[in-house]
């Protein structure tokens, strides 16, 4: 246990994890930041996650290294100082193990028009690929398409203005897509392409700082998000059927 009035010691190097938990990338990024440090160095964690008190300490006891101390600051922040024990040769194979990890997710028919899929804990309703009728049982597949790409924007905006001790007030995401051929999915049309032809994102934000600050912010989570690079680049894709 950390004395509550230690003092902090001097810090070889500082890294932040804003709004990020231990269990979402946040040890990854500390390991990167203390792997230049020699034994003995000092990392400056700063958080605004409130599981992170909790779960950097048992991290911190199970790994070896030291927690000097931890102190309140400003933005709601908690500052850790985490003393390196030795050298992390295993943070090579966890990177990499990163790089490769595959995200699944398991869907099967549910009857009619309804899918069921299960991602990690996670149980989520499909209906069917795009459809008109506003009583629906599910949202339809392109929908959840639109709202995998809010949705990342949205909270990868918010944990990268957090890294910058922004407070957030409100931020939303308006995403609209149209099909170039509709039609053809539905079978009408026995020529185009089924596919978005345009896609729209508007995102809304209140938050403490300059437009400038939030365009370059904004520019940045663009440019890291899985998902916007994906719809931008387009990827080679396998897609096959197996009978049973």
């Amino acid at each position: 246990m950390t004395p509550p009035d230690a003092v902090p010691p001097a810090a070889d190097a500082t890294c932040d994890g804003g709004d990020l938990d231990c269990g979402s990338g946040l040890l990854l990024i500390i390991r990167s930041a203390m792997a230049p440090l020699p034994p003995g160095g000092v990392l400056l964690v700063k958080s605004r996650e409130a599981s992170v008190r909790e779960d950097l300490p048992a991290w911190c006891r199970m790994v070896g290294h030291t927690l000097c101390a931890e102190q309140d600051a400003d933005g709601g922040y908690r500052h850790y100082w985490l003393r390196k024990k030795a050298d992390d040769s295993a943070l090579g194979k966890d990177l990499q193990a990163a790089r490769e990890h595959v995200w699944q997710t398991r869907v099967r028919w549910a009857g009619g028009m309804l899918a069921k899929a299960g991602v990690r804990n996670h149980a989520l309703a499909v209906g069917q690929p795009a459809s008109f009728d506003t009583e629906d049982q599910a949202p339809s597949a392109i929908e959840y398409l639109l709202t995998a790409l809010g949705g990342a924007l949205v909270t990868g905006l918010q944990w990268r203005l957090s890294r910058r001790g922004i407070e957030v007030r409100h931020l939303e995401a308006v995403v609209k897509g149209r099909a170039e051929g509709i039609l053809t999915f539905l079978g009408v049309e026995q020529d185009g392409h089924p596919g978005l032809s345009t896609l729209s994102v508007t995102v809304y934000a209140d938050a403490d700082a300059e437009p400038q600050v939030l365009d370059d912010v904004f520019a940045e989570t663009l440019r890291r998000c899985p998902i916007t690079q994906t719809l931008a680049r387009g990827i080679a894709a396998s897609v096959q059927l197996k009978c049973t």
